[in-house]
């Protein structure tokens, strides 16, 4: 598991490889991924927005951005988590992902950018 904090909010990311698959005649290696968001602040939060930065080590970066998570754009009172799962499909065994989020400030109606630390998305049994 790796974790970020910025400006109260922790993020918590742990994956796992969950198999390999066949598209259009390649091979592909699929990894899931659990983001907790906790509201470790004294304000209420939403989050609004993501960028994601996806390496793969036989490939180029890939960026993906949209709005929310999963369709989901979480309002967290302090104290609050909100937990995700999502998935990730890469042409190699070995890669990574980091970005962060967009988030709102209710008190102050200002945005503000949380960090996602990067994490490492490899096949179990490429360690031996």
């Amino acid at each position: 598991m790796v974790q970020q904090i910025t400006k109260g909010i922790k993020i918590s990311v742990t994956t796992n490889f969950e198999g390999t698959s066949y598209r259009n005649y390649k091979l592909y290696y699929a990894f899931s991924y659990q983001v907790t968001i906790e509201n470790q602040s004294n304000e209420t939060v939403q989050l609004l927005q993501r960028h994601w930065r996806i390496y793969d080590s036989l490939n180029k970066t890939e960026i993906v951005e949209g709005s929310g998570v999963i369709g989901k754009k979480p309002i967290l009172k302090p104290s609050e988590k909100h937990t995700y799962s999502s998935n990730c499909f890469l042409t190699s065994p070995i890669g990574a992902m980091r970005g962060y989020y967009n988030m709102v400030a209710f008190s102050t109606s200002k945005t503000f950018k949380v960090r996602i630390p990067t994490f490492q998305l490899m096949v179990s049994n490429i360690y031996n």
